[in-house]
């Protein structure tokens, strides 16, 4: 790891691809890399560059930083718990980002971390504050994640009345992405907790025919 932890400050991009790919190779294969959970100190700095590499502008080193914090969620599992802090707020900006795939890979790797790394409500405590991200495309991706987690996941695996109130504050947001969004995520809630929804949204004023 001392090896990565030097290269992945790399800013160069196109030395950033390269080594980006060794370590994804290196990771594959627990043969060739014990010391991946024998140095916490140095994991947890090249998982902090990382994060960086997911919020470059240049949109395939954002995408590879992707790609290998997902192989180190399949490497860690639950102990890459301790590092959800730390790429959440890349991870919601990425949501927002002008590319499909960019948003994709991010959405992809925040339902890896509930599959892998820790329980679905325990990650959503830490994306709820995209329902408020100045970046319309981020809060727009925050209410989609929400339909994709209760797709995958249920009802039972999330705290809704914690999360429902945000999907309410979007329909009312200035941007009709947004609040197509938080249309489709209500639905989904309600297809899981039926008439509950309704009558909540009839006490708020909100037209139930949306």
């Amino acid at each position: 790891m001392d090896y990565f932890w030097d290269q992945v400050q790399q800013k160069d991009v196109g030395r950033r691809m390269q080594v980006g790919q060794e370590l994804l190779e290196y990771l594959s294969d627990p043969g060739r890399s014990p010391d991946v959970e024998q140095d916490p100190q140095r994991l947890d700095k090249v998982i902090d560059e990382l994060s960086g590499w997911v919020n470059s502008s240049n949109f395939k080193v954002a995408l590879l930083g992707l790609d290998i914090l997902g192989a180190f969620v399949d490497r860690l599992s639950g102990r890459f718990k301790s590092y959800i802090g730390n790429v959440f707020p890349p991870l919601i900006d990425r949501l927002g980002d002008a590319k499909d795939q960019v948003r994709e890979q991010a959405q992809n790797l925040i339902l890896k971390l509930m599959d892998k790394a820790a329980p679905p409500m325990y990650v959503w405590e830490r994306l709820a504050v995209g329902f408020k991200h100045k970046n319309y495309r981020s809060r727009e991706g925050v209410c989609l994640c929400l339909v994709a987690t209760l797709n995958i996941y249920g009802a039972q695996a999330l705290i809704l009345s914690k999360l429902v109130p945000h999907l309410y504050t979007a329909l009312g947001d200035s941007n009709s992405q947004v609040r197509d969004a938080a249309i489709l995520a209500i639905v989904e809630v309600y297809r899981h907790v039926g008439e509950k929804v309704r009558i909540d949204l009839t006490k708020r004023g909100i037209p139930t025919a949306r």
